[in-house]
């Protein structure tokens, strides 16, 4: 045979030569990216705020804080920018992963065209390890069936931790270990938190890393849940922080600014903006709402000096694993503070979603609860505003206080400045380049073999060693949700939109940041000729970067992608062992009639979920207590319960609830509800227990997901969980009427709430 070896040959000489495993360039450090989710410009020590951060700070003062670091307004699309080197509409997610217009620049999926840099760093010899928020694919392909095209392992990523959607329970995440779907290790109970379980993991696949490749440098991004909503943190680090805050807004965002200049965050000439036009003084709120705002905000802190405490340990590790000295190690935020919490906030604003009022003598009921599991708390927009110091606006806005953030890098070994400031204008699409340039990598031409679209970043490597660098040369235009915005040489053009109302009204102002850092001296009417030409400029941009055609449908956004994903399909079967199902692949439940029938062995007396979809902020659980059905709706904390007449008696039997639209508003409000339901409980058929209410699935169901035979994570009622069904169940039916109704405003407002 012509792969036998001849006689005579020695077993060297018939050895294949196998290809030699990729090396890394020449003095190549780990990179050690942290990524904070919604944290204003204001909110890390360094950047002048009194919330605890020293861990944060001590890389400051290791190392470099940009003033100048501006993202995309929004997660998805900054986390695109990052990891590819592209503008986020160039690479697919122009706005994001929750849906799909069908535009090129608006699949909420990552391209192939744009490799990541982890695809760009690991035929180079780097191993890349993933932790924390994805979100930079469609939730419709978060199921168990994927496809995992789009899933960190699939996008450079050796290993992966986290969670795929916008935002979840900080005590009972919705978990993913590489592929698939895992509870959480713990429970609250047992002092689990979400953030100590990153960094845990984090700590573990470097010790791993040091025990087989100590030689081999790493890339590991973490992207932590902190300091998104639902704030959550330990009861004495929260409550801690009530003196701090009971001053109010306004004086805390005059402190932080008066500290900012002093660090020369900001020069001292920057002007404090007026409140935002949503924002009322502290002075007028009465002293109710005074002590409910602060105990907010003092969650968004504690949150905050959990993360930082975390981030000591990951350090910690470094340091005891020798690591630390040629590890570069960055820490930013994806965009400014989160304006979701709007006016009042509150301690579970899903209710609200599904237009449940959540008055202030419950927020006052509630108000030690605050942070704690089964909370999904958000501070007032007052809050968001000093987050953001100096800057107008918020998340969302392309004006400063959306898109400009803090950035804090040190590398012991290779970057010789302690505690320096670096002014230079940088945007998120300029990291993976000059990670790259760092690191000694080209980009290259194809990434598993689908040929590359070139970086678009600019690499601002030299400002790390020099402070006079020259800021980003090439125009940087912005887009969200019609928002639109330019820097160029010095100059900002930047137009609000309100959704559904044409471009053509939208009313450009221009700023010389150069000398107005807050964007606080509009000189549209002094340079008319400069504006024209940078709003000239942007469409050019837009053009070029797959930004058109601009889309501001807010609401039919929402409502269109969600009867697209579900299409036609009116019936779920789910079989007993079926895994935990992301909210965004269950049955769609939202404002239409349905029927659940769960097929069972009885044997009398029994107890347990057969579905539950949702968890203690709401959701609904079909379940047995005492051998009885019972039915929960729980609706942002208030629950609509029916309990069967009579047991199920043993032996094989089809049990369920058949649910009946009754009315319908014409147009829903808080005070209204979206109408009357009818709730019947069924043994074989018959009806065995019935309820009438108001409530309803209105706008969403859960950002929890479902379980069948269990509920696995804080529970929907008031069972322990994951009280398992002692039957044996066979499977769950849902089957929905062909009569939903979505709003599309409403649907809009819960998801961007979520995100």
């Amino acid at each position: 045979m012509s792969g036998t070896p001849k006689i005579g040959l020695s077993v060297k000489d018939s050895t294949p030569a196998w290809p030699a495993a990729p090396r890394p360039p020449k003095g190549a450090p780990n990179i050690l990216l942290i990524l904070f989710d919604d944290a204003g410009f204001s909110d890390f020590g360094c950047y002048g705020s009194p919330i605890r951060t020293p861990n944060i700070d001590g890389l400051a003062a290791q190392g470099l804080r940009y003033t100048g670091f501006h993202t995309t307004a929004m997660c998805s699309t900054t986390r695109t920018a990052l990891l590819t080197g592209r503008n986020h509409h160039s690479a697919g997610v122009g706005s994001l992963a929750n849906f799909d217009s069908g535009y090129p620049g608006y699949r909420g999926k990552i391209a192939k065209e744009a490799g990541t840099l982890a695809e760009m760093l690991r035929p180079h010899g780097y191993r890349n390890y993933m932790l924390g928020k994805w979100h930079v694919t469609p939730l419709t392909e978060s199921g168990s069936t994927g496809p995992f095209d789009g899933w960190p392992l699939a996008r450079g990523f050796d290993r992966y931790y986290g969670f795929m959607d916008a935002a979840t329970d900080q005590y009972t995440p919705e978990l993913v270990r590489d592929n698939s779907t895992i509870a959480p290790p713990r429970t609250p109970e047992q002092g689990y938190h979400l953030t100590e379980d990153l960094v845990d993991q984090a700590i573990q696949f470097l010790a791993g890393h040091a025990a087989e490749l100590p030689e081999t440098p790493w890339l590991l991004w973490v992207a932590l849940g902190a300091v998104h909503a639902p704030h959550q943190a330990p009861a004495d680090l929260i409550r801690g922080y009530d003196p701090m805050f009971e001053q109010g807004w306004d004086a805390e965002r005059e402190a932080r600014f008066a500290r900012q200049k002093a660090m020369g965050i900001v020069p001292p000439d920057t002007r404090l903006p007026p409140r935002n036009a949503d924002v009322g003084a502290w002075a007028e709120c009465d002293a109710d709402q005074r002590r409910f705002y602060t105990r907010l905000q003092s969650a968004f802190a504690g949150m905050l000096d959990h993360a930082d405490q975390q981030i000591g340990r990951l350090l910690a590790f470094l340091d005891a694993a020798g690591m630390r000295e040629d590890t570069l190690v960055l820490v930013l935020s994806d965009n400014g503070a989160s304006q979701e919490g709007g006016p009042t906030g509150g301690v579970n604003l899903l209710g609200p979603r599904n237009l449940r009022e959540e008055t202030m003598a419950e927020k006052m009921a509630r108000l030690d609860q605050i942070g704690a599991p089964g909370t999904y708390a958000n501070y007032p927009l007052g809050w968001a505003m000093a987050s953001n110091t100096p800057l107008r606006r918020y998340k969302q806005n392309t004006h400063g206080g959306g898109i400009r953030d803090p950035l804090v890098i040190s590398w012991p070994k290779g970057i010789p400045a302690r505690g320096e400031l670096r002014h230079q204008f940088v945007h998120a699409c300029d990291l993976t380049p000059t990670l790259l340039e760092i690191v000694g990598v080209t980009p290259p031409a194809t990434v598993n073999g689908v040929a590359q679209m070139p970086l678009e970043g600019v690499s601002f490597r030299p400002s790390l060693f020099d402070a006079a660098a020259p800021s980003k040369p090439v125009p940087q235009y912005f887009e969200m949700f019609g928002h639109r915005g330019l820097v160029h040489q010095g100059w900002k053009a930047v137009a609000y939109h309100t959704p559904e109302t044409p471009f053509e009204e939208d009313r450009w102002e221009l700023f010389h940041l150069e000398t107005d850092f807050s964007e606080s001296h509009d000189l549209a009417a002094q340079h008319p000729e400069k504006l024209r030409e940078l709003v000239a400029l942007w469409w050019e941009e837009a053009r070029k970067h797959q930004v058109l055609p601009l889309d501001d449908r807010f609401r039919q956004r929402f409502a269109e992608n969600a009867a697209r994903v579900h299409g036609a399909r009116k019936r779920y079967v789910f079989h007993a062992g079926v895994g935990h199902v992301p909210t965004e692949v269950a049955p769609d439940i939202r404002s239409r009639s349905y029927r659940i029938d769960a097929h069972a062995r009885f044997q009398g007396g029994d107890e347990g979920v057969l579905i539950a979809h949702g968890d203690a902020t709401t959701g609904y659980a079909l379940y047995l207590r005492g051998g009885r059905l019972v039915h929960d709706m729980n609706i942002g904390g208030e629950h609509v319960v029916v309990t069967s007449e009579r047991p199920v008696p043993a032996g094989d039997h089809i049990v369920g609830l058949r649910v009946r639209r009754l009315t319908r508003e014409a147009k829903p409000t808080i005070a209204t509800g979206p109408g009357l339901s009818e709730f019947t409980l069924l043994i074989d058929g018959m009806p065995a227990g019935r309820i009438e209410t108001r409530l309803g699935f209105f706008n969403f169901v859960s950002w929890a997901g479902l379980d069948v035979g269990c509920d696995r994570g804080s529970p929907v009622s008031d069972y322990e969980p994951p009280f398992l069904f002692t039957g044996k169940l066979a499977k769950v039916v849902v089957t929905m009427d062909d009569d939903q109704e979505l709003d599309g405003d409403g649907v809009g407002a819960a998801l961007m709430a979520r995100q």
